[in-house]
């Protein structure tokens, strides 16, 4: 298992997670074998949203005896009211929903405390002056949650969270086909068929790209959910891309992204966990996703660097891909300039290496000029 840095929020965590939605409703013997075959496997970090009292009572006896093996987002604001599950943001329901979730777990503390579920910017506005974001940030200063996070769908909503500067992690909806969407795309409609053939799909939302760029800048840790797409991408008649990725695929889609730290991704057995631990022995060939996205008309990435490596091998052995991520987050934002440098200069080769052989350029799907960039790397950062 390969491992993370989260560096606002101060600890690692397996680029492999667990999405623990899909366990609700399910007996406790077999959330145990899912819990315990994920924590068996090397992955470190779970995220627990539910506020049914079951799941969350036998997620907690699934890890009891091995809780500092594993970093946990728990939600703030997900509430069990009159029977079912509601999102809610008064304050009472959620400092009462939180403590119900630590005490279920077993645990006095929580490494993510999650703001759950902020897609209106007008929602955002009342949690980052009012008290959901007071209770999440007292929290913090008792060491009752280690960092703060927010989940969202809305990656307007989230870029604005994130530059405020208030919360460390950011849980977010990400996959090939949400990254095509208008960033105002509501999250019922990101299920829909009928959205990806009603919106002009001009290649990565650039709402998006920013949003990615900005937590890669600052230090917010992105976790992955949704990575699948609800399982609509996993389907050729279901995929906006007429083709079918695997799970791998998928996986290495997301962890390629800026900011992306782990995939939050469900399971519902043992042998789930197991195929989706087969991530780390993967070659490059078996995860790449070039060939799906590359030949779909609508994704329009001609000349854009997908960091899919499909570019190597590279006889100066640049990393092609971690190259064009510096450039792209100078791209965005100027002022990074610097910052940026310096751990662009980190790398064991620079762009300045590049002999302009241009077999990288035969290889790229997304027909990106590399030599070109290569020596704008070399022009920007001197090396």
């Amino acid at each position: 298992m390969r491992y993370r840095e989260m560096k606002k929020a101060g600890f690692s965590v397996s680029e492999l997670g667990l999405g623990c939605e899909h366990l609700q409703g399910k007996d406790e013997a077999l959330i145990r074998e899912v819990v315990s075959a994920a924590l068996d496997g090397g992955i470190n970090v779970m995220d627990v949203f539910m506020s049914e009292a079951n799941v969350r009572t036998d997620i907690g006896k699934a890890i009891r005896g091995r809780r500092g093996q594993v970093r946990i987002q728990g939600h703030i604001g997900s509430a069990w009211l009159n029977g079912q599950y509601t999102r809610t943001r008064d304050i009472q329901h959620c400092e009462f929903f939180f403590e119900d979730l630590l005490s279920r777990l077993g645990t006095d503390y929580m490494d993510i405390g999650m703001i759950h579920f902020v897609d209106d910017m007008k929602d955002w506005e009342g949690i980052e002056s009012g008290p959901v974001m007071e209770y999440a940030q007292r929290l913090k200063k008792e060491g009752r949650i280690l960092s703060v996070g927010m989940s969202s769908h809305n990656p307007a909503v989230a870029l604005r969270a994130v530059e405020s500067g208030l919360i460390d992690v950011l849980m977010f909806s990400l996959n090939p086909a949400y990254d095509l969407l208008h960033e105002e795309t509501l999250i019922d409609e990101l299920f829909e068929s009928k959205t990806y053939q009603t919106q002009t799909l001009k290649g990565v939302n650039p709402t998006r790209a920013r949003l990615y760029a900005r937590c890669e800048e600052m230090g917010v840790g992105i976790t992955v959910m949704k990575t699948l797409g609800a399982g609509a991408l996993l389907k050729g008649e279901t995929s906006p891309f007429g083709k079918p990725l695997s799970v791998h695929q998928l996986v290495r889609y997301a962890l390629d992204r800026p900011g992306v730290k782990s995939t939050m991704v469900g399971c519902i057995s043992a042998a789930q966990v197991e195929e989706y631990l087969r991530y780390e022995d993967k070659d490059d060939g078996d995860l790449d996703y070039s060939a799906a996205l590359g030949g779909t008309a609508a994704y329009s990435l001609t000349g854009r660097c997908m960091y899919c490596n499909h570019c190597l091998p590279c006889p100066s052995h640049i990393d092609i891909a971690q190259v064009n991520k510096y450039l792209d987050l100078c791209a965005f934002r100027q002022e990074a300039q610097e910052s940026v440098r310096d751990h662009y200069l980190l790398l064991e080769h620079k762009g300045g290496e590049c002999i302009g052989c241009g077999q990288c350029e035969k290889r790229c799907p997304f027909e990106v000029k590399v030599r070109s960039r290569m020596a704008e790397a070399k022009a920007l950062f001197g090396e």
